[in-house]
């Protein structure tokens, strides 16, 4: 017999005369370590690095400029081993589900992103390995197991990127009516909610919410990070602020201006700490260029715009200003380009000393890291080990 929402009005346990569970050991019910001694997200550095999207073709260009980067496991896997011996924090994936169109069906050859990451788990040592989650299309109690399983093979560097489904064709894909914006982050607030419960709770619970109904729900093993995995969010509407801000450890926006980002990045922490006792980190993204002289660079970043696609652009352009993503629309009216050039995000362009004074900028303005896309990442990570990472150690912002 069910109710007429199809729930039972009986337990299964009860129904079917399970005997009970006997109390678990902590090894299932605790989580291992404290975060802040296995997740490098949580590390002293003064401005964290990060790779954005190096699961995706074309990364973060819609462009047809040379590159040696392609979507091959052994290819995706080698940027990740370098980026972890240089010390870089993070390596955050591009959830997506269908291209962009245009001549490169931009990101359409895409590994996804939670077994993308168990992989990477397993081939690093240190870095921190990201799974970006679109909600609406994972159900919190596989997408907490998971996230469990991948903090295991990881060691404690798991990081869930949560986003709430904001491209419509993608939406339409799973058979899902597209949510009002704010909306989403109200579905989104009942979901992580779930999955935090799923990692924190001894026992088993009931959920009854507006999205969601389950019965002596539970999981184990706990994840290997106490309290729970690290959490980020790239929403800046309004909406997206107070998500980030109630929610999450870890902040990425796309911001224009050292203005702006100095705003951005003090309004955010100053209402995570003031409005719900709890501090958060902030990290911009965008495409980083950087020649042996400026002149090479502007060029480099120049031929990345002149080669662009600029229908796959102009598709992103009309799902993004449609109304779908708050957090865009202020791009897309006014920096069509950075499209084709980064994803909408902060580009930097120059020699390595030119790329160092903007990180410091950056860093001085509020931001603690920065998750970029570069045109080769095997080749120019090079450049980052060899003459960056160098100045950013004496200017300070990395030791």
């Amino acid at each position: 017999m069910t109710t007429t929402d199809d729930r039972p009005t009986q337990r299964a346990n009860e129904r079917l005369d399970l005997a009970p569970t006997d109390p678990r050991p902590p090894a299932e019910t605790q989580p291992r370590a404290d975060r802040t001694t296995t997740n490098p997200l949580f590390n002293d550095q003064g401005m964290k690095l990060g790779l954005f999207g190096t699961n995706c073709s074309y990364g973060l260009i819609m462009s047809h400029a040379a590159s040696s980067y392609e979507i091959t496991w052994e290819h995706t896997k080698a940027i990740a081993q370098k980026a972890d011996r240089l010390g870089f924090e993070a390596m955050v994936p591009v959830a997506r589900w269908k291209g962009f169109g245009g001549s490169t069906n931009f990101n359409g050859n895409c590994f996804e992103t939670y077994t993308w990451a168990a992989g990477l788990a397993e081939a690093t040592e240190n870095i921190a390995i990201a799974a970006t989650s679109h909600l609406p299309t994972m159900h919190p109690i596989v997408s907490a197991k998971q996230a469990m399983t991948i903090d295991h093979i990881s060691g404690g560097r798991f990081v869930l990127n949560l986003v709430m489904g904001w491209v419509t064709p993608e939406m339409e894909m799973f058979g899902r009516e597209q949510r009002e914006h704010d909306e989403r982050y109200a579905f989104g607030q009942e979901w992580i909610d779930y999955a935090v419960k799923l990692w924190t709770e001894e026992g088993s619970f009931d959920v009854d919410g507006k999205y969601f109904n389950g019965m002596d729900v539970e999981a184990y093993p706990k994840p290997v990070q106490g309290p729970r995995p690290a959490l980020i969010n790239a929403g800046n509407s309004k909406a997206g602020i107070e998500f980030s801000a109630r929610n999450v450890d870890v902040n990425f926006a796309s911001l224009d201006t050292l203005e702006n980002v100095q705003t951005y990045t003090s309004t955010l922490k100053e209402k995570a700490r003031t409005e719900h006792q709890r501090d958060i980190q902030t990290m911009t993204y965008g495409l980083i260029v950087c020649r042996d002289t400026e002149a090479e660079a502007k060029a480099a970043f120049q031929n990345v715009i002149d080669e662009g696609d600029w229908g796959a652009a102009g598709n992103v352009i009309k799902i993004a200003g449609s109304g779908a993503s708050q957090s865009f629309d202020h791009v897309v009216k006014e920096y069509q380009e950075r499209f084709i050039a980064g994803w909408g995000g902060y580009p930097i362009v120059g020699t390595p000393e030119q790329v160092t004074e903007e990180l410091v900028k950056l860093n001085q303005a509020g931001m603690d890291g920065m998750i970029m896309g570069l045109i080769d990442p095997v080749q120019e990570l090079d450049v980052f080990e060899s003459d960056i990472l160098p100045l950013m150690q004496q200017a300070g912002i990395r030791h």
